[in-house]
């Protein structure tokens, strides 16, 4: 089957996905409300807020995948999958935004101290919440890492994160319930929200990188090492390889430099044997756009094809493909 009709399924996966997510975001953001009115507790107001949070972004990520799932049209050649780092945008913003309104929330609780009370219950309905978040999360971060997609991978951060934040509140609601210390209530709360702020920030980071097609340097490392590990000697060289990332969608560019005497037919094997060992190790979600480029005189000696008819100076050493070699635009020489 053609690599489109894979990153379709991957699309639509993506996007039933993040409306279970949305879904069950809802369903906590009531129970987290309930528990705050139950307890009168800023520290669970702050657990809430960034559910309120997860709701929001949740729904932005249901609209985003679904563009993102769009087929490629004149408009946009490339798909639409750049909707996925805006939307990631916005909820690294919303994250912060949450951070600052809980500061807020957590100095005025101190300034006007009032009475927590059911806070046994506030516990018991928090924790639950957070096993919940722990699982979606996990969940999301697998799928987005498989299909390539930064809107499940910040989602299942984004709960994750969550998870951690609502353990250290349990914390400070059980110091509370057992030593009677109100002031740990904003304590915990402010803590809490600088910890959400950094998240936000990073996801923000990232969706700008996305946005601005800054290079991954893991994935192109992984990749290097890939090739380099499974080389033909029909591989004479690659340079100027480039990975740009579209929602799902991963595009790789690079140069191949093969025997100038294959014929067209030889030379487009040698390219179906780098794209087919690249997509089974980084799954079908991708698209390569591989130039052909003949051998010259100075690529003998870095040659190590032992048949070649033609070969004009010995061989004497293997280039070893690296990060920063490889992604230049110049053929290796020695």
């Amino acid at each position: 089957m053609c690599p489109q009709f894979f990153l379709l399924v991957a699309a639509k996966k993506n996007l039933r996905l993040q409306q279970v997510v949305t879904a069950i975001g809802i369903v906590l953001f009531i129970a987290k409300l309930f528990a705050w009115w139950l307890t009168g507790s800023v520290a669970i107001l702050t657990d809430a807020l960034e559910s309120t949070v997860n709701v929001v972004a949740g729904l932005i990520g249901v609209y985003s995948l679904y563009v993102s799932a769009k087929p490629k049209d004149k408009d946009h050649p490339y798909g639409h999958g750049k909707a996925e780092f805006i939307s990631a945008a916005v909820e690294g913003t919303l994250i912060t935004v949450a951070g600052f309104v809980i500061i807020y929330e957590a100095i005025n609780n101190l300034i006007h101290p009032h009475t927590i009370q059911k806070l046994d219950y506030g516990i018991i309905l928090v924790a639950a919440t957070a096993i919940v978040n722990y699982i979606v999360g996990a969940i999301c971060i697998n799928t987005g890492k498989k299909n390539n997609s930064l809107v499940l991978v910040s989602s299942g951060k984004h709960l994750q994160t969550d998870t951690y934040s609502t353990a250290g509140i349990i914390v400070g609601l059980a110091l509370i319930y057992f030593f009677k210390y109100p002031w740990i209530d904003s304590a915990v709360a402010m803590l809490f929200a600088f910890i959400i702020m950094f998240t936000g920030y990073k996801i923000v980071r990232t969706s700008i990188a996305g946005i601005m097609d800054e290079a991954d340097e893991t994935l192109i490392q992984k990749m290097v090492d890939l090739l380099n590990n499974n080389r033909r000697e029909n591989w004479i060289d690659l340079h100027n390889l480039r990975i740009i990332q579209y929602g799902s969608t991963l595009h790789v560019d690079c140069h191949l430099t093969v025997p100038w005497y294959l014929n067209m037919r030889e030379a487009h094997d040698e390219i179906d044997a780098l794209t087919n060992l690249v997509t089974k190790e980084f799954g079908e979600g991708m698209e390569f756009f591989v130039h052909t480029d003949g051998c010259l005189d100075f690529s003998c000696p870095l040659c190590s094809k032992h048949d070649c008819p033609v070969r004009k100076h010995p061989f004497e050493r293997k280039v070893e493909w690296t990060l920063e070699n490889i992604i230049s635009n110049q053929k290796h020489q020695l």
